[in-house]
Parts: C-alpha cells; structure tokens; sequence
C-alpha cells in the first residue's frame, strides 16, 4: 500500500510568513532568474510590498505541506493604467523541495479563483526566462496561452533573457463588459 501525497494547504499570508517568503524570494534573486531583480530585498522591503499588494486589494496567498511553508502566490497590477484596472499579474514560487508536489498548480488555481471572485477579468503571467518550462506547462494546464514572447527582453548572470507573456480570462473575461470598480 503507497501512502497518498498530502495536498497542500492554500491560506492568506500573513505577517508571521513573511521571513520564509523573503528567504524564497531571495534565492530566487540570487540564483534564478524568475525575477531579474538583482539586490536582495530585506524583510522590512518585502513586508512593505506585501502590505502594498493587500492595500491595492489584491490577494496574496501561502501553501503549506505538511504544515510548513512551500511557497506563495499574489497578484498585483498588471499596469498602472485606469484602463488595466480589470487585469492582473499573477506570481507563483514554490521552495524548491516542494516543486513537482502540486503546489504551484494548487496555489495558482486560489489565485484565479481568488481574482474572479473579486471581478477581474483577465490573468497575465509574465514568465521570466523563456525556458522555464515548469512555469510554462503550468499556466498552460490551468487556460493560460502565450500571447508573446520577447526576445532578449532583460539580463541576468552574464545572459540575456526571453520573457513569455501567457494571458487568461476570468470569468466571462473580455466577452461582457465589467462591474465598475
């Protein structure tokens, strides 16, 4: 008899997440190239945008295995335009003993369900580095598609980078005009 996986636990952060959030985002900055941002931002920074994203109405949401912390997930703006009001950036990381666990996937389908019930209408995924496979296959399996990719669109560890944008609708997306917000 094999023992069945546990499924993760999809929860709102809160403060006392913030430091395995941090520690996350860090080796991702440091190593990856996820984010092409390249000086580590502190816990006070990373306390500060968590804080902005819940301000801005956004959710932002942790998974936990077996009790302990496995990965985050928020969305945010995808511009600042009163024109884009309807649409949001997702973002997803998962620690790395977690992945191939269905944390991403778990995280990501509360982050849609999460924005659809809020009235959001579209969900973009801005996938840095073009051959992050994982990532792609992931939105994919959850209705994203690649609307572009951007060729040598940013820099990090001595390489230039492909960015590949997936878009999803949520709800009826832009097939009936929105609540106002």
């Amino acid at each position: 008899m094999s023992a069945v996986a546990a499924a993760p636990l999809i929860r709102a952060a809160v403060a006392g997440d913030l430091p395995a959030i941090a520690a996350l985002y860090a080796l991702e900055v440091r190593e990856g190239v996820a984010t092409y941002e390249y000086e580590v931002p502190d816990l006070a920074e990373m306390t500060r945008r968590w804080q902005g994203v819940l301000a801005q109405g956004y959710p932002y949401l942790v998974a936990e295995l077996d009790g302990a912390f496995a990965g985050y997930a928020y969305a945010s703006s995808y511009r600042s335009r009163e024109g884009y009001r309807w649409t949001v950036e997702d973002t997803v990381y998962v620690q790395p003993g977690c992945q191939g666990r269905g944390v991403g996937r778990a995280l990501l389908q509360a982050l849609i369900a999460d924005c659809e019930a809020r009235g959001y209408r579209q969900m973009v995924a801005v996938i840095g580095d073009g051959s992050n496979a994982a990532s792609v296959a992931l939105h994919e399996r959850l209705g994203f598609r690649t609307v572009g990719v951007f060729q040598g669109l940013g820099r990090k560890h001595g390489r230039w980078l492909d960015t590949v944008q997936m878009l999803r609708p949520l709800g009826p997306g832009d097939g009936a005009a929105p609540e106002s917000r």
